[in-house]
């Protein structure tokens, strides 16, 4: 069942990627930093898959897919902000947590190889930051990108829980952590659920014109 779920959220990341692509390149209306978002997505889930399959260790690859994702939702959010002063904390704070991170590697190199619930826990509370910060402009701005927004809080947030909670049960079953990993497989398939929903409400409309 949980490789279904895994699967599931594969096959909505796809079209995702397609209609966000579609809407970029045909429309000029999709933002080009959340395609490339997407794009980065897809391709670190199809290497890790292949790295899985392989009986190979992947978890260095996540860690390149954590600080992707916290790099390009963070341009993402500073391209739609109209106020110099939050582009730049945008800016500023990724810059911060790059050279944080830069600075655990240097000191212990293994952590870059190895599941980072620090590096985890510091990059989802940035772009969910950023994304707060947006939902507090659409209270006198337009709601662009509101679906997505609810979906970055939303997923964030819970899966950085469950990983925390994960990590502190390490010694209980083996049943109870793979229920955690299955949790977060469901949470995958509304994160996405939610962006194409996004694409729906304000994209598609425009590409069926």
């Amino acid at each position: 069942m949980f490789d279904v779920f895994i699967y599931i959220s594969y096959f909505i990341l796809t079209i995702d990627l397609i209609l966000y692509t579609y809407s970029f390149f045909r429309e000029k209306k999709a933002n080009v930093f959340f395609v490339c978002y997407l794009a980065f997505s897809f391709l670190m889930q199809f290497s890790m898959e292949t790295f899985y399959h392989l009986r190979m260790n992947n978890l260095f690859l996540v860690n390149i897919f954590i600080i992707g994702q916290m790099i390009l939702l963070g341009l993402f959010y500073n391209s739609i902000f109209s106020l110099k002063s939050q582009k730049k904390f945008v800016l500023i704070s990724i810059l911060i947590a790059l050279l944080i991170l830069a600075v655990q590697f240097i000191m212990d190199w293994n952590q870059f190889l190895r599941f980072n619930l620090f590096e985890i826990t510091l990059t989802s509370l940035l772009v969910v930051i950023f994304a707060l910060i947006h939902f507090y402009n659409m209270l006198t701005e337009s709601k662009e990108y509101y679906f997505i927004s609810i979906a970055v809080v939303f997923y964030l947030l819970t899966s950085t829980v469950l990983f925390l909670i994960g990590n502190l049960t390490h010694n209980l079953s083996k049943e109870f952590k793979f229920l955690s990993w299955e949790l977060n497989s469901i949470l995958l398939i509304m994160y996405y659920g939610f962006i194409l929903y996004d694409w729906k409400k304000n994209l598609s409309r425009s590409s069926a014109n």
